[in-house]
């Protein structure tokens, strides 16, 4: 029988002329499997590490088959559906340089499911304020996840001073079990394991709002009135709280832009160069203001009559200069919200991009573009006769995204939302044609011919 001795990846073998060693085959491993070239075209670069004596021909076919099986299988489990894999090959000698830290991952949608490390003992819920019918669903809710879930519940404390809310016995019982907090005062970071949305698309804005790092995962519940980021209905919240507590959920997740306003009047005095806005964060120097959004960053010209004009750089690069009434950077997300009403393209939000988009521009050439996630863009104003005189802003995507909770998936999501809430490609059907359907116009003509 064929011998088979893991050893390390790094470690070099030996080889004699008939490329054997002591009469066994040596075969790299990485822990307790066998390591797998990325192509899989050519079994003979497989089996570089293969070493076989000429008596082992049924052995060495046995090891095909298991190489092309496996092969096969991790090429389903590593495929991409918005990437190239990181280690395809370009022809018989091109390749892309083997450094992880320059590849942006980007993983495929099927793979993006909700696990926890332990049980979550806490939840955050968001409500839209100023709605009878919210309020309702928000005791509900809040009395259900305390009695029956037995979990820790976060409320804003400006919600629990609803009268409706303070006159109702049941919610007395459980409202001194609340953990309330006030927006700007207490740091919720690394205290909520689940965030609650009632309400439309602004009670999820306002919520990512509140954390300006790691989120936790989000349900948002369709109690507003359009929706589009809200794909889950309040009838099933219990179904759909117990499974996403026991980890039965796909995630979507959203991309957020980093905001970093600079201060150039500190910068003259300090002669410390500005590195890369990835590399910057809120206690950097230099640092007027730092904020990570979900939508867009508008940019525009305010209640004065004169138009913008903003100097555009991308990676140090200036691209144009913007002449305008101002410009809309925005997510994925985000597409479908003003970046979409000012004449630009709806773009997925797993699609990892940020959309550039002029508003009423002074060229009708300036249009809507799309730009790789993460890289900087710098806006200055280029008359110096407002707040960018002195300051410019940079933008790229955060590190930190919105991990939002599917009601089905990520396709299916997006295009249910589409359709039922910006009523996407609807129309009327077109009138049948008067006379008969199946005469093309050839026959036509022949009609008007035997006439």
């Amino acid at each position: 029988m064929m011998s088979v001795y893991p050893i390390e990846e790094s470690c070099e073998t030996s080889r004699d002329s008939k490329g054997t060693q002591n009469g066994t085959v040596v075969m790299r491993s990485v822990g307790r499997g066998l390591s797998m070239p990325a192509d899989h075209s050519d079994l003979a670069s497989q089996l570089e590490h293969v070493m076989f004596t000429p008596d082992s021909a049924d052995e060495v076919d046995t090891v095909k088959k298991q190489v092309t099986r496996k092969t096969q299988r991790n090429r389903k489990a590593t495929r991409s559906l918005y990437g190239v894999s990181p280690n395809c090959k370009f022809g018989p000698k091109g390749y892309l340089l083997d450094c992880t830290s320059a590849f942006l991952k980007i993983p495929d949608p099927s793979s993006q499911k909700l696990n926890w490390l332990k049980a979550p003992l806490s939840v955050l819920v968001i409500k839209k304020p100023l709605d009878h019918s919210v309020t309702v669903a928000f005791r509900d809710l809040v009395i259900w996840l305390i009695e029956e879930k037995n979990l820790l519940v976060f409320v804003e404390a400006s919600v629990v001073t609803d009268h409706y809310l303070t006159d109702d016995e049941n919610f007395q019982l459980v409202q001194d079990k609340l953990m309330r907090f006030r927006e700007g005062e207490d740091d919720l970071e690394d205290k909520v394991d689940l965030i609650i949305c009632l309400g439309g698309d602004g009670t999820l804005l306002h919520a990512s709002s509140l954390f300006q790092q790691s989120v936790p995962p989000v349900i948002a519940f369709n109690m507003g009135s359009l929706g589009f980021l809200t794909p889950f209905q309040f009838c099933t919240y219990k179904e759909k709280i117990t499974n996403i507590l026991n980890g039965q959920a796909s995630l979507l997740l959203r991309y957020r832009l980093k905001c970093v306003v600079i201060n150039h009047v500190q910068k003259e005095n300090s002669h410390t160069p500005i590195p890369h806005v990835k590399n910057l964060d809120k206690n950097s120097q230099h640092i007027t203001s730092h904020i990570l959004v979900l939508n867009e960053v508008v940019i525009d010209r305010g209640p004065s009559s004169n138009l913008c004009h903003l100097d555009l750089y991308i990676e140090g690069r200036l691209v144009t200069t913007v002449l305008g009434d101002g410009l809309i950077i925005s997510t994925p997300t985000g597409s479908t919200a003003y970046s979409v009403a000012a004449g630009a393209s709806m773009i997925h939000p797993n699609v990892p991009c940020i959309l550039i988009t002029p508003i009423c521009p002074h060229s009708l050439s300036f249009r809507p573009i799309v730009v790789p996630a993460g890289v900087e863009i710098k806006l200055l104003e280029s008359n110096c006769l407002n707040f960018f005189s002195q300051h410019s802003l940079r933008i790229t995507t955060a590190s930190y995204p919105v991990p939002s909770v599917c009601a089905r998936d990520q396709i299916e999501d997006w295009f249910d939302g589409l359709a039922d809430c910006l009523h996407w490609n609807v129309r009327r059907p077109q009138k049948a044609l008067s006379t008969s359907a199946s005469l093309t116009s050839l026959d036509s003509v022949d009609l008007e011919v035997s006439k």
